[in-house]
């Protein structure tokens, strides 16, 4: 029990420790406007980045699995509730799969 107990301790600050550092040492640095504006950006490029090989390979038709995407993209873009979003994309799917 005490060894389980001293790896979760263990893996909490392998994982704290590499937030912390940057965060103490990168307080006071300016960054220039560019920079500030891509690592806005940054949160968006790596959901999409992990979001999109997941919607490719939902189905096994690419076909309907590029339509439940745009169909939830489209729906996203409109800011509707994210239930009808998911909601969407399902129905877009099964749509698809069905007529096609």
């Amino acid at each position: 029990m005490i060894s389980l107990f001293l790896l979760v301790l263990a893996m909490a600050l392998v994982t704290y420790i590499p937030r912390l550092v940057p965060l103490l040492w990168l307080r006071d640095l300016k960054l220039p406007p560019f920079v500030k504006r891509f690592l806005l950006f940054t949160p968006y490029a790596v959901l999409a980045s992990l979001i999109f090989p997941g919607i490719l390979q939902a189905t096994t038709s690419l076909t309907s699995a590029l339509v439940g995407g745009a169909v939830a993209a489209s729906l996203a873009f409109l800011r509707v509730n994210l239930m009808l979003v998911v909601i969407g994309g399902i129905a877009g799917v099964y749509l698809v799969e069905t007529f096609l």
